[in-house]
């Protein structure tokens, strides 16, 4: 079979990807540990997270309204990389509750605000090849692995203290990457024959939004304690993070085939296969926490409960979303599940912790198959 070779955008969005997603790859696993070791409790550090998370209801909206309007999306993503960067600096100053509360607030407002932008320039580049949207997304996987993996290595010798330099390496490294994407060439219409309030209203994709919402929500004991959570059972630093890079592994894995199983099954099978595996990692991971086997299987099922969910929800919005509606429809997917979906989960985690860890994740399982029963009779193929 002949390789064609990847068109000269291909690296510059794929080392946006790469360092955004490593940058991702410090603060969920890590900066839960970072919070504990200046004294916060746990439902501080559910509240602080979930802030990381609250942001992303708003910004990618914002952001997505201007870029639409002017058309600039990556001289935005360019500014509000350095923006981020710059707000984060901040946390060197100080470590009281409402001054961290106050830095997560502003830089995850810039921060959250890019990622948006990038997709829908990445999906334009590709035309009418959406369906190789993962080849260049896996990228994100792979610098999320390579950031859990060496820094829990790195942490089970050195200080947490280190962890706020890292972070901002990377952060700046994403603005730097910005720099070099193109604009896309693809001016996509100003008006669509549908309003964007014509598109909402319509039962299949508030489902959608709402599934979505629940999947991140189930997600929430993961990303705000699931490092915490295994130190508990006695695993080292290193072997979490070769944990969490297990899971990131899996998703590079499926991404590389998502283009062929989007083609087979269609983006209703993935979409409801990944929230029934979501349900079964959870009450894996809140069940046998002891069984290593069993928490390796639980990682790898990270190809369906991020990797095909996030990969049939892109194409899914795509075909959905026309016109001008491109931008503001993968900024509500954003806002609406990373976002809301996300905080909500980082808050009912940090409250279900102080009573019981087990049970954040069996109400984690619980959402999954809410999501999968609420989505199951609805959700259907995107029209070609």
């Amino acid at each position: 079979m002949q390789i064609k070779t990847p068109t000269p955008p291909y690296w510059r969005l794929s080392g946006f990807y790469l360092f955004y997603f490593a940058t991702l790859g410090a603060l969920l696993p890590y900066w839960s540990l970072y919070l504990q070791s200046l004294g916060f409790a746990p439902q501080k550090i559910g509240e602080l997270m979930a802030l990381l998370m609250a942001t992303r209801v708003l910004a990618p909206n914002i952001w997505s309204y201007i870029a639409d309007y002017s058309g600039k999306r990556m001289l935005i993503v360019r500014m509000a990389s350095l923006l981020a960067a710059l707000a984060f600096s901040a946390v060197y100053l100080n470590h009281d509750y409402w001054t961290l509360a106050g830095i997560m607030v502003v830089f995850s407002f810039f921060w959250n605000g890019t990622l948006a932008q990038v997709e829908v320039t990445t999906l334009t580049h590709l035309g009418k090849k959406t369906h190789h949207y993962s080849r260049i997304r896996l990228w994100g996987s792979v610098g999320f692995i390579l950031s859990v993996a060496l820094l829990g290595a790195i942490l089970d010798r050195a200080s947490i203290d280190l962890l706020p330099t890292v972070i901002l390496t990377l952060m700046a490294s994403i603005w730097l990457v910005s720099l070099t994407v193109p604009e896309s060439n693809m001016n996509l219409p100003r008006k669509d024959c549908r309003s964007l309030w014509e598109v909402l209203q319509k039962p299949e994709v508030l489902t959608f939004f709402a599934a979505a919402f629940l999947m991140q929500a189930s997600h929430g004991p993961y990303y705000t304690f699931y490092t915490l959570y295994m130190e508990g059972y006695g695993y080292s630093r290193s072997l979490i993070g070769y944990l969490w890079a297990l899971g990131v592994i899996a998703e590079v894995g499926l991404f590389l085939i998502m283009h062929r199983l989007l083609l087979t099954l269609g983006v209703r099978w993935m979409l409801l296969g990944s929230l029934l595996l979501a349900s079964l990692r959870w009450l894996l991971v809140g069940l046998f926490p002891t069984q290593f086997s069993l928490m390796v299987f639980a990682q790898i099922l990270h190809a369906a409960t991020f990797g095909s969910f996030h990969a049939a929800a892109i194409d899914w919005i795509h075909h959905r979303f026309t016109g001008a509606h491109q931008g503001r429809g993968q900024a509500l997917y954003s806002s609406l599940g990373f976002g809301a979906g996300g905080a909500f989960g980082s808050f009912y985690s940090g409250q279900l912790w102080a009573v019981e860890p087990r049970s954040a994740y069996l109400t984690a399982a619980a959402i999954g198959i809410a999501a999968f029963c609420l989505a199951y009779p609805i959700i259907n193929r995107p029209p070609r």
